[in-house]
């Protein structure tokens, strides 16, 4: 069992540029995969890709959006699931006046130490 405070205790709270993601099991945990909680703050907005891994968010709590690279903007409220199951690059985007919270689940499993590049115009990708 761990908690939101042993992740942290052990530096598995990342700052990633927009919000924070505290990586619950990771590669050494053995699983197979990568469970987050991942915040992503009010008013922000990120062009992201994963390159080397499958994810899948469902949002907890708060509200945002995505949107894909045609242009077609996703709402996300609790109770949402978001997948992206070809590496897809997209914009996430924080609430206008909510943080996005969201359980993020990665395939296969992160390290745990990746974090963004928020300022590459290509997009961050890891």
């Amino acid at each position: 069992m761990k908690s939101l405070a042993d992740v942290e205790a052990d530096g598995l709270c990342v700052e990633w540029g927009a919000g924070t993601s505290h990586r619950l099991l990771t590669s050494r945990d053995g699983m197979g995969f990568t469970v987050c909680h991942t915040v992503v703050r009010a008013g922000t907005e990120s062009l992201l890709q994963y390159r080397n891994h499958l994810e899948a968010c469902y949002c907890i709590a708060g509200e945002g959006e995505v949107e894909d690279m045609e242009g077609n903007v996703f709402p996300i409220q609790p109770g949402d699931i978001y997948v992206l199951d070809k590496h897809d690059r997209h914009v996430l985007r924080g609430g206008k006046a909510t943080d996005l919270i969201l359980v993020s689940v990665f395939n296969p499993p992160l390290k745990g130490d990746e974090r963004h590049n928020l300022r590459d115009p290509d997009g961050s990708a890891y």
